[in-house]
C-alpha cells in the first residue's frame, strides 16, 4: 500500500523492475536519475518491488573495469573494492603456472578475485586498495618465481600499408621484434598497434621494423584528402612512366620508322622502343620491386613478390613491352587501391575531427585558448553560437538549442539549459553556453564511441575468416599453375615460348587475391563508420553481420517500448467542474510529495500552464492519501479507498452534460459518439442528470489499461480522477511494423511488469507475443528458449539493468547509450539516441551492408575464376589481367562499400509515426492518441 495513497496498480512508476542494486539497496539503474521515495511503495509488496519497480530487481553488477596497463583503475561505482590489476607474465604458460601464481597472490588478504590466463600469459586481479596496493600483488607474483613484464602499447599509422598483403608484411617484420607481446595491423584505417614490454624493446625499433618492411611510419593520418595520393612522388612517377610506355608503344607499333636499333649486345636488340619502355620500368616499376624486395625478406608470397617476379622476368627474356606494361599498370592499381581505401579511410577520419582540437576556458577570470586535451575536469569551457563543444560537460551558464546529431544521431536541436548534459562534438545552435567539463578529453563520449568503432574493425566477421582462409591456398595454387603454364608447353610440346610466357605472366597476375580480401572489410569499415554517424555503435563486424540473420527481436518494455517516465493520460472533471480545475487541484496538493505520479502530475499542469496555486496544512494520509488545505477549504488526493471512507457513494458520481477538455487543452464534443470508444456506456441518467460509476466501471477500466488512478476532491464532492501511466513511445508501433517489413519474423516483449499491463502495450504497439512478471534471470531463460528456437535473436534493453539478457542474444543492443559507460561497454550495438526508429535502421544497415559483402565476394569470385581460365588460353592479355582483375576490381569493391555511407534512418518515419500520438507525444498506455477526457462518456 501507498503511504500518499497513489494507487499503483504494480505498474505506476513507469520501470520495469529489473534496475541493477548495491549492496544497500540502492538503485544504479541506468535510467532516470528521479529520485525514489521509497515511502511510496506497497507495504504489502514482496521484497523484490520494494525499490517500487514492477519487475523485480537485478542484483547483477557491472563487470569490474579493467585498465589498459599494468596499473589498477577504479571500478565504475568508484570504490576501492573493484580495483583491477592487468599484469603481463610471461613465463606463466602452463595451468601449473596459473595455478601456483593464483595461490601466492590469493594468500594477500586484500585479493578478491584472480583470473589466470597462461594461454596469453596475464594476470588480473582484483583487489582492495584499502588494505593492499600494486606493489603488494606483484610481489606476490614474483614470490611464485615468475617475473612481471611491464608493457606499452603504441599506435602507428601507415598509410602504404592498404592491403592484407600489406599487413602480413608489416606482422611478419614486427614478429622479428624480440619483446613484442601482440601486435595488430588494419589496412583499412592504415594504423599498426603494437604491445611491447619498453625494456626489451624501442618505438625506435618498432618502426624500424615496420620501414624495414617496406612501408613508411608517417605522423597523424597520413593525410587530409584521399586525393593526396595523386601528389606523392610515386604518382608522379608512375605518370611519367606511363608517358614513356605510350611513347614505346607509338614507336614501336605506329611509328616503325623511327624505331631505330641502338645497339645488338650479344644478339640482344636495343631499339628506341626498348629504351622507353626500359624507363618506364624504372620509373613505375622500382617501388613495385623494392616492395616485392620486402615480401621476399619476410618470406611472403604476396602480390608485390609476385609483380616483382613478373617484371624482372620479362626483363630477362627481352620483353620490355610486357615488363613496362606491368609496372605501369601495377602502379596505377596499387595508386587506385589506396586511393579508394582512404575514401574508407575518410569517413573514420570524419568521425574524430568531430570534436575540436582547443577550446575556451576561463582561467583566473580571463579566457584563454588551450588545446582541448589540456583542460582539466572541473574547468569551465565557453562555447559561443556555431561553435562545437569540445569536451563531455553540465552547463552552468547560458541556454541554446544542442544540434547533438553527431553523437546520437538525431536530427532535431535539442534545447540545453542550466544542469543539462552536453556532449563533446555538439554544435551549439544559438545562444551561448558555459560549460563545466565533466571528463578529459579521452574519455569524452565522442572519444570512445570512435575508439569502439576502430576496435571493431579490428574483429573479423565470419566473411571475412572464411576469405582469409580461401587467400592462403588460392595464390600458391594458382603461381604454381602460371608456372607450369609457361614452361610445360615449350618444354614438353616446343610450342612459342614467348607466348607461354606471355599467358603464365598473365595467370601470375591474376594471382592476387587482394580485391578478393579486402571486399569484406572495406564494407564492415563502411557500415560502422555510417552506423557510428547516425547515433548507431557497432562494436564489431561479427555484431553487424549477425544482425543481418536476426529473425526475432526481443524488446524490453520499460524505457525502451515505453518512455519510462509517467505521465497524465486521462482526467475525468466530475460535479460540474472542469478539467483544468481538477488538474490545478491536483498538481497544488502533490507538489509537495517527491512520488513519481505526483511528479507526472505536476509535471503535465505547469506543461498545460495551469495557474499555480498555494497550499497550507499539507499532511500525509498513512496507506491512503495527502489532504491540504486549499483556498481556505480541505482537499484530498488519493486512493479511491480514501474517499469511500469519507463516505462518498463511488458507485454514483456526477458529472456534467457540456462538454470537457481532452488532456492537451483542446476542447470535445459533448456528442456522446464522439469518445469513439466503450466509455459511452460508463454513463447513466439519473433524477439530477448523469453519472458514471467508478467503482464497477470507469477506475477497473482505467487500471485495465495499466494505469493508476487518483481521486481528488472535498470533503462534500469528488471534484474528479486523474490517471497516470507510463507512456508509450510514439515511435514503437511504427518501429515494430517496421521491422516485420525488413523480414523480422517476431517480435517479442520480455518484462517483469505485470501481465494485464504488459498485455495492453504489447497490444498497442502490436508485437506478435508478450512475457510478463519476468525477473531478470527468467529473462535471460526467455532469451535462450527463443535462441534455441530461432538461433538468432537480437534483445534490445537499456544495456544496464538488463545486461544479463543482453549477453544471452545473439546481438544485444542497449537503448539511449549515450553518456553511459556501462552500457557502451556492455552491449554489442549501442543505440546512442532514445530512438526507437533506429533499430529498423540498423536492421536495413545490416542486411544492406551483408549484401554489399555477398556482392564483393561472389564478383571477385567470379571475375577471378573468368580470368584464371581465360589467362592460359590465351584469351587475355597481361593489361586485361591488371585492368579487370586486380585495378577494376579493387576500385568496384571499395565503391561498391562506399555506398552503405548513404544508408540513412528512414526519412518518412515520424511522418509514419507522428500523427499517432498526442500532440505533445505524450501517448498513454491505452492507445488513445488523445487522452480523451471521461467528462464525454457523460452526455
Amino acid at each position: 500500500m501507498n503511504r500518499d495513497g497513489h494507487d499503483h496498480d504494480d505498474a505506476s512508476h513507469g520501470h520495469d523492475g529489473d534496475h541493477d542494486h548495491d549492496a544497500s539497496g540502492h538503485s544504479r539503474g541506468g535510467g532516470s536519475d528521479r529520485g525514489h521515495d521509497h515511502s511510496h511503495d506497497h507495504a504489502d509488496h514482496d521484497d523484490t518491488a520494494t525499490c517500487g519497480c514492477d519487475d523485480g530487481c537485478d542484483t547483477a553488477t557491472a563487470p569490474d573495469s579493467v585498465s589498459d596497463g599494468p596499473s589498477a583503475s577504479a571500478s565504475p561505482d568508484g570504490s576501492d573494492e573493484g580495483r583491477t590489476l592487468r599484469l603481463s607474465v610471461p613465463e606463466m604458460d602452463c595451468a601449473s603456472c596459473a595455478e601456483k601464481v593464483t595461490k601466492s597472490v590469493r594468500g594477500d588478504a586484500g585479493v578478491r578475485e584472480v583470473d589466470a590466463q597462461p594461454t596469453t600469459g596475464t594476470l588480473y586481479v582484483r583487489f582492495d586498495g584499502a588494505e593492499t596496493d600494486d606493489d603488494a600483488v606483484r610481489s606476490r607474483v614474483e614470490r611464485a618465481g615468475y617475473a612481471v613484464a611491464d608493457t606499452e602499447t603504441a599506435t602507428f599509422s601507415v598509410p602504404e600499408m592498404d592491403c592484407a598483403s600489406c599487413a602480413g608484411k608489416v606482422e611478419n617484420a614486427l614478429d622479428g621484434v624480440a619483446g613484442v607481446t601482440e601486435r595488430q595491423t588494419q589496412p583499412t584505417t592504415g594504423e599498426v598497434t603494437v604491445t611491447f614490454d619498453p625494456g626489451t624493446a624501442s618505438r625506435g625499433e618498432l618502426v624500424a621494423a615496420i620501414e624495414g618492411a617496406g612501408y613508411a611510419v608517417e605522423d597523424g593520418d597520413g593525410g587530409d584528402s584521399p586525393r593526396d595520393v595523386w601528389r606523392t612522388p610515386r604518382a608522379r612517377k608512375t605518370g611519367v612512366g606511363a608517358v614513356f610506355l605510350a611513347g614505346g608503344l607509338v614507336l614501336e607499333f605506329l611509328l616503325p620508322g623511327l624505331d631505330a636499333l641502338l645497339a645488338a649486345p650479344a644478339g640482344y636488340e636495343i631499339h628506341a622502343a626498348w629504351v622507353l619502355y626500359t624507363l618506364a620500368v624504372l620509373l613505375a616499376g622500382i617501388p613495385v620491386l623494392r616492395n616485392g624486395y620486402y615480401s621476399a625478406k619476410n618470406a611472403s608470397l604476396d602480390i608485390d613478390l609476385l609483380m616483382s617476379a613478373g617484371i624482372l622476368g620479362a626483363m630477362a627474356v627481352n620483353m620490355p613491352f610486357e615488363a613496362a606494361t606491368l609496372a605501369v599498370l601495377f602502379s596505377v592499381a596499387e595508386l587506385l587501391e589506396r586511393f579508394s581505401m582512404d575514401r574508407a579511410r575518410n569517413s573514420m577520419r570524419e568521425l574524430m575531427e568531430l570534436s575540436p582540437d582547443t577550446a575556451t576556458v576561463r582561467r583566473d577570470g580571463e579566457e584563454t585558448v588551450v588545446p582541448a586535451e589540456d583542460v582539466a575536469v572541473g574547468e569551465t569551457v565557453l562555447v559561443r553560437p556555431g561553435d562545437r563543444i569540445p569536451l563531455d560537460g553540465v552547463v552552468t551558464e547560458g541556454t541554446s538549442a544542442v544540434d547533438e546529431s553527431p553523437i546520437t544521431g538525431e536530427s532535431v536541436p535539442v534545447d540545453k539549459s542550466p544542469g543539462e548534459e552536453v556532449f563533446a562534438g555538439s554544435i551549439v545552435e544559438e545562444g551561448y553556453l558555459e560549460v563545466e567539463a565533466t571528463s578529459a578529453a579521452s574519455d569524452s563520449t565522442l572519444s570512445k564511441v570512435v575508439e569502439m568503432v576502430e576496435d571493431a574493425n579490428r574483429e573479423k566477421t565470419e566473411a571475412e575468416r572464411f576469405i582469409d582462409r580461401f587467400a592462403r591456398y588460392y595464390t600458391p595454387v594458382i603461381v604454381v599453375g602460371a608456372v607450369l603454364t609457361a614452361a610445360v608447353p615449350p618444354l614438353l610440346f616446343g610450342d612459342p615460348f614467348r607466348e607461354w610466357f606471355v599467358r603464365g605472366l598473365t595467370l601470375l597476375v591474376v594471382a592476387c587475391p587482394c580485391a578478393f580480401v579486402i571486399s569484406t572489410p572495406v564494407s564492415v569499415v563502411s557500415g560502422i563508420t555510417s552506423a557510428a554517424r547516425n547515433g548507431v555503435l557497432v562494436k564489431g563486424g561479427q555484431h553487424l553481420e549477425a544482425m543481418s540473420d536476426v529473425e526475432v527481436v526481443a524488446v524490453d518494455k520499460t524505457g525502451t517500448l515505453t518512455t519510462g517516465e509517467l505521465g497524465v493520460t486521462d482526467v475525468v472533471a466530475l460535479n460540474g467542474n472542469d478539467s483544468t480545475e481538477v488538474l490545478g487541484c491536483a498538481a497544488a496538493i502533490e507538489s509537495r510529495s517527491e512520488h513519481p505520479i505526483a511528479q507526472a502530475v505536476t509535471a503535465h499542469a505547469a506543461d498545460r500552464d495551469v495557474p499555480e496555486r498555494e497550499i497550507r496544512d499539507f499532511e500525509s494520509i498513512t496507506g491512503k492519501g495527502v489532504k491540504a488545505t486549499l483556498d481556505g477549504e480541505v482537499h484530498y488526493a488519493g486512493k479511491p479507498g480514501l474517499f469511500a471512507d469519507l463516505g462518498f457513494d463511488l458507485e454514483h458520481a456526477h458529472v456534467a452534460t457540456d462538454g470537457g477538455e481532452r488532456t492537451d487543452g483542446s476542447r470535445v464534443s459533448s456528442d456522446p459518439r464522439s469518445d469513439g470508444g466503450q466509455m459511452v456506456e460508463d454513463a447513466r441518467d439519473c433524477d439530477h442528470g448523469s453519472y458514471l460509476d467508478l467503482t464497477n466501471e470507469v477506475i477497473p477500466r482505467l487500471q485495465s489499461e495499466g494505469k493508476s488512478v487518483v481521486l481528488v476532491g472535498t470533503e462534500d464532492e469528488i471534484e474528479g480522477v486523474v490517471a497516470v501511466a507510463d507512456t508509450v513511445r510514439p515511435e514503437a508501433e511504427w518501429t515494430v511494423s517496421r521491422l516485420r517489413e525488413l523480414g523480422v519474423s517476431r517480435v517479442v516483449m520480455l518484462t517483469g511488469d505485470n501481465e494485464r499491463t504488459a498485455n495492453v502495450i504489447g497490444k498497442r504497439v502490436g508485437v506478435d507475443e508478450v512475457r510478463a512478471d519476468l525477473l531478470p534471470e527468467e529473462k535471460v531463460e526467455a532469451v535462450r528458449e527463443l535462441t534455441d528456437e530461432h538461433e538468432s535473436v537480437a534483445m534490445v534493453g537499456d544495456g544496464v539493468n538488463d545486461a544479463p539478457a543482453l549477453a544471452a542474444a545473439t546481438v544485444g543492443i542497449a537503448m539511449g547509450a549515450a553518456g553511459t559507460d556501462t552500457a557502451l561497454e556492455t552491449a554489442d550495438v549501442a543505440l546512442l539516441s532514445d530512438d526507437l526508429t533506429r533499430l529498423p535502421y540498423l536492421v536495413d544497415l545490416s542486411s544492406k551492408t551483408a549484401g554489399v559483402i555477398r556482392q564483393n565476394v561472389w564478383a571477385s569470385l567470379a571475375v577471378k575464376g573468368v580470368l584464371t581460365v581465360a589467362a592460359p588460353l590465351g584469351l587475355i592479355t597481361v593489361a586485361t589481367a591488371i585492368v579487370v582483375g586486380d585495378m577494376g576490381m579493387s576500385l568496384g569493391v571499395t565503391s561498391n562499400a562506399l555506398r552503405l555511407a548513404g544508408v540513412e534512418p528512414d526519412a518518412a518515419a515520424s511522418d509514419d509515426w507522428g500523427g499517432s500520438g498526442s500532440e505533445d507525444g505524450n501517448e498513454g498506455t491505452n492507445g488513445n492518441a488523445d487522452g480523451d477526457d471521461l467528462r464525454d462518456a457523460a452526455a
